[in-house]
């Protein structure tokens, strides 16, 4: 059982986080949805693996045109995943056993059903309703054409046109209308909502697509219809990671620290990384941003180190805490993604249903286990995505009628879109549903889900669930992980990338095709993958006390 952290104010800049999607956790009521009383009852696995903090995805009521990431009302608990009392029931149980609770929020958008939404539609052109979202005349004779070229990350336009003839900003869905950031009615409301939830015991905020909030909604629109590299990082970009958007964290940091301890934020931005990513996670503003260059990172010693000393330079002076993360649930589980081959794109084999190419899932595992150990070992926090403790590949080959996501929908069926990485966890080798429930799961799960179940893992020497507990634990039980220090081990073989960490602690990661010997007299404190008198295998990581 994990010991609680005796810095109650800096507890998240170490700390080990485990994203929970609701939906697909666990099913508490049969109904083959998962839900909060499903979460509760499974901590007791959260404790025993190690974790520090739950990060809970979108719960709140939701038509679900965006998994949950387009909210009707952000201070109450959707009918389908439970009431605000299992949501206070959870929390308590969980800081019971020393887990912590993190909550999205949502700025950038609500949904169509948003209340402010349909008084918006009602209220018409040019009213104090509508000047809470990103309303505008369109272009051309009769305003048919969209205000601005800007574009969906779902695809198409960013603009959709109401039945009174104007347009409305979206960035994402359709059903995810833009809020409008220059309007203090609206940044007042998230105040409050960070209090409502804060005053409930949440412990800290995951806030999505955080650099998009500060617009640049002067006449005439700007420009902009980018969603790549070419996305200027110098402030200057009308929709992106603006300067004027820090001065709202500002205003949210002072919330954040009327508790005690204070709570805790990280930055959620797709934004390409630069120096400008590591403002976010200031001590006046959020604390943490998610820097996702060791998840987009190829396979090779080379890249990892590359992003991992980038990270480190750019997040140095800043004051906050390094970010590290594998998977989540909008991208394809790495226990697959580092299967492909190097110029495979995720997305062209998905929309394959995994069959171009055919891939090798026990190479993909072996290489999850060791970029995770490795990840472990690296200053900061680790945050963890469901499933990745039992080596959950993507699930490539969902049928057409059972896929959710907007993506698929919005770009005519041209990218299959992240509810491969969706799918309900398997907790029972067999049964309807694998133990996720009594009934057939809302996403349906591959016939051989049941291999990697916790009940086919738990126990196992050398499965994976008992790989990342034990990481886990050595994580938590060497003073050199929880210290400061790194310091690259130089003169190493091509395909091998090493680090030293505070007193002793060395971790090695062979991405090679031979072995690599173990330094004389090394102790082995945890291996991704058996060990041989040659030393370590290809793609493997070994920590060592040296």
């Amino acid at each position: 059982m994990k010991q609680p952290h005796t810095d109650a104010a800096n507890w998240w800049k170490n700390a080990v986080i485990y994203q929970v999607y609701p939906r697909s956790f666990a099913d508490s009521n049969a109904d083959g949805i998962g839900d909060l009383a499903g979460v509760t009852s499974r901590l007791e696995y959260l404790a025993d693996l190690g974790i520090d903090a739950i990060w809970l995805s979108p719960f709140y009521p939701s038509p679900l045109a965006d998994g949950g990431y387009d909210i009707s009302d952000y201070r109450d608990v959707d009918p389908r995943l439970g009431t605000l009392e299992d949501f206070d029931q959870l929390t308590q149980a969980a800081h019971a056993l020393g887990i912590r609770i993190i909550v999205d929020i949502v700025p950038n958008h609500t949904s169509e059903q948003h209340p402010w939404f349909q008084q918006a539609l009602r209220a018409g052109p040019g009213s104090p309703e509508r000047d809470r979202y990103i309303f505008r005349d369109g272009k051309g004779a009769d305003g048919e054409e969209p205000p601005a070229d800007w574009q969906s990350h779902f695809g198409g336009s960013a603009w959709e046109r109401t039945e009174d003839g104007q347009w409305y900003c979206h960035l994402f869905a359709k059903e995810q209308p833009d809020l409008n950031w220059g309007n203090q009615e609206v940044r007042q409301y998230f105040l409050d909502t960070l209090r409502f939830w804060s005053d409930r015991g949440v412990d800290g905020f995951r806030v999505d697509v955080a650099h998009s909030l500060a617009k640049d909604l002067s006449e005439p629109l700007r420009s902009q219809p980018y969603l790549d590299t070419r996305i200027p990082v110098d402030g200057t970009d009308p929709l992106y990671d603006r300067d004027e958007v820090h001065a709202i964290y500002e205003t949210w940091r002072q919330v954040f620290n009327e508790y005690d301890p204070p709570r805790m934020a990280v930055a959620e931005t797709w934004h390409p990384t630069s120096k400008r990513t590591y403002l976010y996670a200031r001590p006046t503003e959020l604390g943490q941003v998610f820097d996702f260059s060791l998840l987009k990172a190829s396979w090779g010693a080379a890249d990892f180190r590359a992003v991992i000393q980038r990270s480190i330079d750019d997040h140095h002076g800043v004051g906050g805490g390094l970010t590290w993360v594998l998977s989540n649930h909008d991208v394809p589980r790495h226990a697959s993604r580092y299967a492909l081959p190097a110029d495979i794109h995720p997305d062209q084999w998905l929309i394959s249903n995994g069959t171009n190419p055919i891939v090798d899932q026990n190479l993909g595992l072996r290489r999850a286990r060791a970029a995770t150990l490795m990840m472990f070992a690296l200053p900061g926090s680790a945050y963890l995505y469901q499933g990745e403790e039992l080596g959950l590949p993507e699930v490539p080959d969902l049928p057409e009628r059972a896929l959710q996501d907007p993506v698929w929908f919005r770009t005519g069926h041209k990218l299959k879109g992240r509810d491969g990485c969706r799918v309900p966890l398997p907790w029972t080798i067999a049964g309807p549903s694998c133990g996720f429930g009594a009934t057939t799961a809302w996403l349906p799960q591959p016939t051989e889900f049941g291999k990697y179940s916790v009940e086919a893992q738990q126990g196992v020497d050398g499965s994976t669930l008992e790989m990342y507990r034990e990481a886990l634990r050595r994580r938590r039980e060497t003073p050199s992980l929880a210290s400061a220090d790194f310091a690259w081990i130089d003169d190493l073989p091509a395909g091998i990338v090493g680090f030293k960490r505070g007193n002793g602690f060395q971790c090695l990661m062979n991405t090679g095709v031979e072995f690599h010997p173990l330094p004389p007299g090394a102790q082995v404190l945890s291996a991704s993958s058996p060990l041989t008198s040659k030393g370590m295998p290809t793609d493997s990581t070994v920590w060592l006390s040296v």
